[in-house]
């Protein structure tokens, strides 16, 4: 995973923290929503960047 991408997915979870947070404290519950599936978003991201990095040291 590319140094760039990793910062996209880290920046996408902690959007995605704060916008729960936000929704937790003004009791809005599709800002709770929309921040966790930011940070479900983040780890998808991770996990397929992961398996990429896998297939290519496999490949090399």
């Amino acid at each position: 995973m590319s140094i760039e991408d990793r910062a996209k997915a880290f920046a996408k979870n902690v959007e995605g923290k704060v916008q729960e947070a936000v929704g937790e404290v003004t009791g809005d519950p599709k800002d709770k929503a929309e921040g966790k599936a930011k940070q479900a978003e983040s780890q998808v991201r991770h996990t397929a960047e992961n398996i990429k990095d896998e297939v290519k040291k496999n490949l090399e």
